[in-house]
């Protein structure tokens, strides 16, 4: 389920939403103008509830279920697809499940009311009268029909029993005396049901159902198949398919994902067995990258997970086609086969021998029981490469947001992991100082080789003066693990110190603009101040970073006078220092008197172009702005436009 939106509305209720928030892993959005703090702050609350309804988002509101239904009514049209939508008492006494009551609303409910101590205020028929939601099965178990629930709970709720629930040779999970049923009928063999043993209780794909009030009876006019095969449903029958198989793939280096995953289809085919019961696509972990096993998983809408050789070796005596050329080149004698039988597990079985096309190969292992792919091998790490502004949680990015809360580490300077605030909670935070940029990029790579999702987080945008550049160096130069080099990476933008400088000023970068940095630390200073006179020569509004340190005083010094040979005195110059954060400063000088000592390490430095201009507003602010063509390109413009 996709993390869950708390709202509150009034500080008075943001106890009970980060109580909420903290138990669900959800994340705490107030309303900004009544909430001192929160994880996220909005200005409207119906845009919010709207925007977080049509995302799919399941939403918990600390306010009265008739207001949460008002914002949501506009909305309605498929329950099918709706998200979960609970309101929540002030005092967190009552939990009201209002929407997707199969779709998690009351098992979110019931955790939310356990928690509080409060009550659930189920009204769900099926699940108050046999404490059960038929058309949403448990993690590992898939109903291959849903659009035939809603017949099928309401043929219960009138009065209807229950039948045909055993695998082929098993026993119905009922409640009769010895632990069998006597209203158990015979299931034809040609139905093809999985062998798996009731005997497991609530933690096996029966345990859901054996638990539950169903009445079951011999002659009951409502089925349920629990198999691995395919299966047609018939009238009022719902089929379940426990994700018991473990799809192996191999493939060269560079194999073309439509021929894996036509490959996998076909082992799919000829096994016999359902698409529904595949519970991952498991392959050799130097495969982690290679786009081909990717795509079959995202094909099968499944996870990737991978082993190491050592752990496919030890299934060498199980393999039906052991090969010493795969040994030779990767250390274990078989991949696919392998691969599939490590995550069945050792009373799994290889129940589809290994079959190949030019470039992969592919199998199929069936566990005796439901596979969580999160406990078995490892998944390719996540590297979310982030920029979180300048601080403030309005400007970040709910992109940037979400990949934060998805991740399992964060890593980075100790003041940005700071900044995230409540974001931050439950993460492994591995915190570096200022000059420690490599080794920082370096430990969050390597985590994500671990399997892991991991955050590198950086101020203003990643990509600019931070360290999304060390990302791909280390992938072009080295120095990293094997491991590490074959992670997956996904960038953020944030909003960079040029941005929030320029927003809170006016539109200074409204013509061509360059950033320049000040440090010589990893740049030459001839190289700095060729670049200072290229910029005063093409006459760009100049974004100056790392303007000045402690120890370093003479660089924008050399800018300023170098700039001051190609620009009026009366130049417009922006010192931004602190955006975004407690202490913000940003005011305008003119370039010829700019005092450098009143410049700091916090403070970013933006310069106009000769065609800059201040202007005052009715309230005597002074804004800064860059036109957007040069006063004669405009002139001859405004002199065709009239002609």
């Amino acid at each position: 389920m996709t993390r869950p939106a708390v709202i509150t509305l009034s500080e008075q209720a943001t106890a009970t939403g980060r109580a909420i928030a903290d138990l669900l892993g959800g994340e705490l959005v107030g309303a900004r103008a009544r909430v001192a703090s929160a994880d996220r702050l909005f200005d409207e609350a119906r845009v919010e509830v709207q925007a977080l309804f049509s995302a799919g988002r399941p939403i918990v509101a600390v306010m009265a279920s008739g207001a949460l239904i008002r914002l949501v009514a506009p909305l309605l049209s498929d329950k099918m697809v709706e998200p979960p939508v609970i309101a929540v008492a002030e005092d967190g006494s009552s939990v009201v499940p209002l929407l997707g009551g199969h779709h998690g609303a009351n098992d979110l409910a019931r955790a939310i009311a356990e928690g509080l101590k409060g009550h659930a205020a189920i009204t769900t028929a099926g699940d108050l009268r046999f404490g059960i939601a038929l058309d949403a099965p448990p993690a590992g178990v898939k109903l291959a029909n849903p659009e035939a629930a809603k017949a099928v709970m309401a043929e219960l709720v009138a009065g209807a029993a229950v039948r045909s629930l055993s695998p082929l040779g098993g026993e119905m999970p009922g409640r009769a005396e010895g632990g069998k049923s006597a209203s158990a009928p015979a299931v034809p063999p040609s139905v093809g049901f999985a062998d798996i043993s009731p005997s497991r209780g609530e933690s096996g794909a029966w345990g859901w159902l054996a638990a539950s009030k169903l009445p079951f009876s011999d002659n009951g006019t409502v089925t349920l198949t629990v198999t691995d095969k395919p299966h047609a449903a018939g009238p009022l029958e719902l089929v379940y398919h426990p994700a018991a198989l473990a799809l192996g793939m191999g493939c060269e280096r560079g194999c073309d994902p439509a021929e894996a995953i036509a490959l996998a289809e076909k082992a799919l085919a000829e096994s016999g067995y359902a698409r529904q019961s595949i519970a991952a696509i498991v392959s050799l972990d130097l495969k982690a990258d290679e786009a081909a096993v990717q795509a079959v998983a995202a094909h099968f809408g499944v996870p990737a997970r991978f082993f190491d050789a050592a752990a496919l070796e030890r299934e060498t005596p199980r393999l039906k086609n052991p090969s010493e050329v795969v040994f030779a080149e990767v250390g274990c004698h078989g991949v696919a086969e392998g691969a599939a039988l490590a995550a069945a597990g050792s009373t799994g079985e290889l129940v589809f021998p290994k079959i190949k096309s030019r470039g992969a190969t592919a199998a199929i292992a069936r566990s005796s029981e439901v596979i969580n792919p999160a406990q078995i091998g490892r998944a390719r790490g996540r590297l979310f490469v982030v920029g979180i502004g300048p601080g403030s949680d309005g400007w970040r990015s709910p992109e940037v947001t979400e990949m934060v809360a998805r991740s399992t580490d964060l890593v980075g300077y100790s003041l940005y992991l700071d900044l995230l605030g409540p974001l931050a909670k439950g993460k492994a935070r591995h915190d570096f100082d200022l000059g420690k940029e490599e080794a920082r990029v370096v430990r969050a790579m390597e985590l994500a080789g671990e399997g892991r999702d991991v955050a590198l987080v950086c101020s203003g945008d990643a990509g600019i003066y931070a360290m999304a550049t060390l990302v791909f160096e280390l992938f072009d130069k080295g120095g990293i693990s094997d491991a590490a080099s074959r992670i997956e990476v996904q960038c953020s933008p944030g909003i960079s110190a040029l941005q929030g400088a320029a927003a809170r000023i006016g539109a200074p970068l409204g013509h061509d603009f360059c950033t320049i940095s000040l440090s010589d630390l990893l740049t030459p200073w001839e190289d700095i101040k060729r670049r200072v006179k290229a910029a005063g020569e093409g006459d760009f509004v100049i974004a100056f970073y790392n303007p000045v340190s402690m120890k370093r005083r003479m660089q924008l010094a050399y800018a300023r006078d170098e700039l001051l040979r190609y620009r009026p005195a009366s130049t417009p110059v922006v010192l931004a220092t602190n955006l975004g954060r407690p202490g913000e400063s940003v005011r305008t000088v003119p370039l010829g008197e700019l005092n450098i000592e009143e410049v700091d390490m916090l403070t970013v430095v933006v310069v106009g172009s000769s065609e800059s201009r201040t202007v005052k507003t009715g309230d005597g602010k002074t804004w800064v702005y860059t036109p957007r063509g040069y006063s004669g390109k405009s002139e001859s413009g405004m002199k065709k436009v009239e002609a």
